[in-house]
């Protein structure tokens, strides 16, 4: 009998997926670094574990994602303004090529990948797969590996790799199949899988791997390196493959940190210690890591990096380079061992993850660094004490970077699908809302139950498919309170928490408050008691609809404040002040400050900042503005701004009013109101002064990751001018009311934008359509079209000349929207300013303006990088003149598209330009100087 145990034991070893209700993968890996390809034989046993019988698999083919340019993979870098991808050649993006797919008894097996998924494989079973039962896949199949600089996985310049999703995997299946497309979110779904592996590669790279590695052979005869690894309920074989390795190995009491995050600045006894810090931190928190070593790699931090004023540069950094370190290996630790550990639905389920990671975070700088503030160590400085910023706890940055959101009318559930969500809030603003939650919970239960939760959750569901229901169901065991304003509102919703006081007064020796709800969530809120700023009591009211009252005592307080401690995610905490008494009404005092600010929401304040603009009249102009706009958006803002132009020798300026109304369901999300005006020289020695009452309204569509956008703007521009010797002012005040409609949708790929323009003065009426399309073909080129029509519906304005005509390459811009250095300049640098509008020829030609139509198509085509052709038509109309045929040609230089550009004129109705006199004075140019419009160019992406 024992002699038979002897002989079934290793047969048993060899064949765990008969035991064990998971799946086992077996792979031989051949990877030629010459060709950037990996030959692979791979075995999959999958299990079916539900209840239901299966006649097809489903696999994750990740590495086909990179196969195409009109791949999910490759729409999703478009949609983020990414081309690298689109512009590479074939050979550098990748892709995968099954060979053959072979089932039990040797059977080939027919299989397909998705219409809309290429990289998803869908197997045909030759027979059913029952409840309980194992089935074997062999596939072979060759991976040709995509250039890193996509993804920061592939093979890299210096001919190194770091191989992710490089074998097929098998989906999930819990009574529906759970497979999606990768679009570079580092969200595979894995089931807790068994993995045997022969990896060969040349002897001379350095092999690192979270597996565990128990041989390596050499072949002398083709230098060919062969490692075998193994690993049980795992979800990740990351590979890095190295000729010179930088991944240093940190032995702790706990496990064994590998990783090749370092910093030339710290000592590396230094790193050792703070590693072995953290390690120790994480196994008192979450439990002893399951596998005997931890691999965290500086591409891991770099997708999910700890943001804020850490990531400064060196001269610019409030943090010590050990700290600055230290955030790092935390962050990146955590984010490895959660994801190692904790299998929840990465793509639907992340928030609870999220949380738990973000949490763990807090708790970390709560317990090792309890007094730091965000600014780090400028708070030893007295100009940086002097900002309210300065406050703020480090911890609370992350609350502050979710109501970013939030206040920007962007913020979305906890459980939008990680690919559906804005890059910020896939990045930053979901993960810091979901601990901000949790600690909202912890505040409002008590630690001791969150904490008896989360371990619970956690220690119970380690190496287990899981969700954030678990979760869900043990918190609510743990408590009589009613919780579903958490996880219907707060998770499951956009809805904001906002409260504030209707009344507050004294009756006897307590106080009597009424509360506002001002939102459509029921979610509890906090009111405290204080004397000036000492907590005197807190109560916590449960959430209500519309008004509650409540009663304090009343004794020593002399104001009372909802979320006093701002622990609860509130979206506007400015209407939370108010004192028992207040003097003439005023419950908060005024606060003014140099420069802008971080809300300080028991102030009112207002900042001042010095501003400086240029014109050609006005010269240089120094001002200062007075503003009460914060790091965070507001629905009411104001900006007055005085300036003093040196060489006009004027006082100039301009203000402005705007109260926003966000709308957070349906295609309306946003009603601006507001009302502007400016005073600035249009010309030598005369000055013009505008203001304009204005209504926008906004709409999108419900796919928040769109760009696309609609504006409806009313307004009535009304404007006068000073008499000028160098501009005929027959007509020098008018008031024009303008209805502008403008539907865009941009993109670096296809980009397609059109608007509708109406005005209506007493001398004239106008209408006009434009439309701008932007093609990048598959082979790299770029074809622009643009297409402008106009027309007088009625012109008095003739005789008086052409400020009020439609312009053929220079417009009069008779109602100041748009930004010339010189607007009434007819020679010299600042008249070749070209303003895409209008007629949008480059080149001055003998009819440059049309008094009752004008209409013109302007094209333009790649000829080489960022050299372009291009070419403009037009037909022009004037009253008691035949319509004339205009057209010119020339070259165009993309520096930035669309910021700054140079325009040649080769041959247009004026006939070779380039021979003509004076050459340099025909070329044209755009040049963008508004930091805010250049720095849209830069954050785009992110929402």
């Amino acid at each position: 009998m024992k002699k038979f145990l002897k002989m079934l034991l290793p047969v048993l070893l060899t064949l765990p997926f008969t035991g064990e209700a998971q799946n086992r993968i077996e792979i031989t890996a051949r990877l030629v670094e010459s060709d950037k390809t990996l030959f692979i034989q791979q075995d999959i046993y999958f299990k079916n574990n539900s209840n239901d019988t299966l006649t097809q698999l489903y696999f994750n083919d990740w590495a086909h994602s990179f196969s195409s340019k009109q791949s999910k993979l490759g729409r999703r870098f478009a949609e983020n303004y990414d081309r690298r991808f689109h512009l590479a050649d074939d050979y550098a993006r990748g892709a995968s090529k099954i060979n053959t797919i072979i089932g039990e008894r040797f059977s080939n097996l027919s299989f397909k990948r998705l219409e809309d998924a290429e990289d998803v494989l869908e197997i045909n079973l030759l027979e059913p797969l029952l409840p309980g039962q194992t089935t074997r896949v062999k596939l072979n199949y060759n991976i040709r590996i995509p250039d890193a600089k996509f993804t920061g996985y592939g093979a890299l310049d210096n001919g190194d790799f770091n191989l992710k999703y490089w074998f097929i995997a098998p989906a999930v299946y819990d009574g529906e199949w759970h497979y999606y497309s990768n679009k570079n979110l580092d969200d595979l779904y894995m089931a807790p899988t068994d993995f045997s592996i022969d990896f060969s590669f040349k002897k001379n790279y350095r092999f690192i791997n979270e597996l565990e590695q128990t041989s390596a052979t050499v072949n002398e005869e083709s230098s060919f390196k062969t490692v075998h690894l193994e690993g049980s309920s795992r979800n990740n074989t990351t590979i890095y493959l190295r000729q010179i390795s930088e991944f240093q190995i940190t032995e702790t009491d706990d496990l064994t940190v590998v990783t090749n995050i370092t910093d030339d600045k710290v000592i590396a006894e230094r790193e050792a210690l703070i590693i072995d810090k953290i390690s120790h931190f994480l196994v008192e928190e979450l439990g002893e890591y399951p596998f005997k070593q931890l691999v965290i790699s500086n591409i891991d931090y770099a997708e999910n990096p700890v943001y804020g004023l850490n990531q400064l540069p060196d001269f610019l950094s409030p943090f010590p380079e050990d700290f600055k370190y230290e955030l790092k290996i935390l962050k990146t630790a955590i984010d490895n061992f959660v994801d190692r550990t904790l299998f929840v639905n990465p793509r639907d389920d992340r928030w609870i993850a999220d949380g738990l990671k973000m949490y763990t975070m807090m708790k970390y700088m709560d317990h090792f660094y309890p007094n730091l503030k965000v600014v780090g160590t400028l708070n030893r400085y007295w100009i940086a004490r002097q900002f309210h910023l300065a406050d703020l706890e480090f911890n609370e940055q992350y609350n502050l970077l979710y109501m970013h959101m939030a206040r920007m009318n962007l913020d979305q559930p906890l459980t939008t699908p990680s690919d559906s969500l804005i890059k910020f809030n896939k990045n930053i603003a979901n993960a810091y809302k979901a601990a901000s939650g949790i600690n909202y919970l912890s505040e409002y239960l008590s630690d001791a139950i969150i904490e008896e939760s989360l371990d619970e959750f956690y220690l119970e569901n380690k190496l287990k498919l899981t969700s954030s229901k678990t979760f869900e169901a043990i918190l609510r065991s743990k408590t009589d309170k009613d919780l579903d304003w958490f996880f219907e509102d707060f998770v499951n919703s956009r809805k904001i928490i906002d409260y504030k006081f209707n009344e507050v007064k004294s009756e006897g020796d307590s106080i009597k408050i009424e509360i506002k709800n001002k939102t459509e969530s029921q979610m509890p809120i906090p009111v405290y008691g204080m004397n000036k700023d000492k907590i005197i009591s807190k109560t916590w009211v449960d959430g209500f609809e519309k008004e509650k009252n409540i009663n304090i005592a009343g004794d020593s307080i002399d104001r009372v404040v909802i979320n006093a401690e701002g622990f609860v995610p509130e979206y506007n905490r400015r209407n939370n002040y108010k004192k028992v008494n207040p003097f003439l009404g005023v419950n908060k005092p005024f606060q003014f400050k140099l420069l802008q600010d971080l809300e300080d929401p028991s102030k009112n304040q207002v900042f001042f900042m010095p501003v400086f603009e240029y014109n050609f009249y006005d010269g240089l102009k120094l001002g200062a503005k007075m503003y009460n706009k914060t790091l965070l958006s507001k629905a009411f803002n104001y900006r007055i701004e005085p300036q003093y132009g040196f060489k006009s020798d004027k006082l100039t300026g301009s203000a402005g009013f705007t109260y926003t109304q966000n709308v957070n369901e349906g295609n309306l999300y946003a009603i601006r109101y507001g009302i502007s005006g400016s005073l600035s020289s249009y010309a030598p020695d005369a000055l013009y002064k505008s203001y304009s009452p204005f209504i926008t309204f906004g709409f999108r569509t419900s796919d928040f990751r769109s760009d696309k956008r609609q504006f409806l703007t009313v307004s009535n521009i009304n404007v006068y001018r000073d008499e000028s010797d160098v501009i005929t002012n027959d007509d020098p005040n008018y008031s024009v009311f303008n209805v502008r409609y403008t539907n865009s949708n941009p993109g670096v790929i296809n980009a397609l934008t059109y608007n509708t323009d109406f005005q209506l003065a007493q001398k004239f009426s106008k209408f006009s359509v434009t439309a701008k399309y932007r093609k990048v073909f598959l082979n790299n080129r770029q074809f622009d079209l643009r297409l402008f029509g106009g027309i007088f519906l009625y012109n008095d304005t003739r005789s008086q000349g052409d400020y009020f005509s439609f312009a053929l390459d220079r417009p009069t811009d008779y109602l100041f929207r748009y930004n010339y250095y010189g607007r009434s300049e007819s020679s010299g640098i600042f008249s070749q300013q070209l303003v895409l509008a209008e007629g949008g020829f480059k080149s001055k030609l003998d009819t440059p303006f049309g008094n009752e139509w004008l209409t013109t198509i302007n094209t333009s085509t790649t000829i080489w990088n960022f050299i372009h052709g291009y070419a403009d038509i037009g037909l022009v109309k004037n009253q008691g003149d035949p319509a004339r045929f205009l057209y010119d040609s020339g070259i165009r230089t993309v520096l930035v598209e669309d910021y700054f550009e140079l325009f040649f004129p080769v041959y247009s109705s004026n006939g070779w330009e380039i021979g003509q006199p004076n050459y340099d004075q025909k070329i044209r140019f755009i040049v963008t100087l508004d930091l805010r419009t250049m720095l849209s160019l830069f954050t785009r992406k992110w929402y």
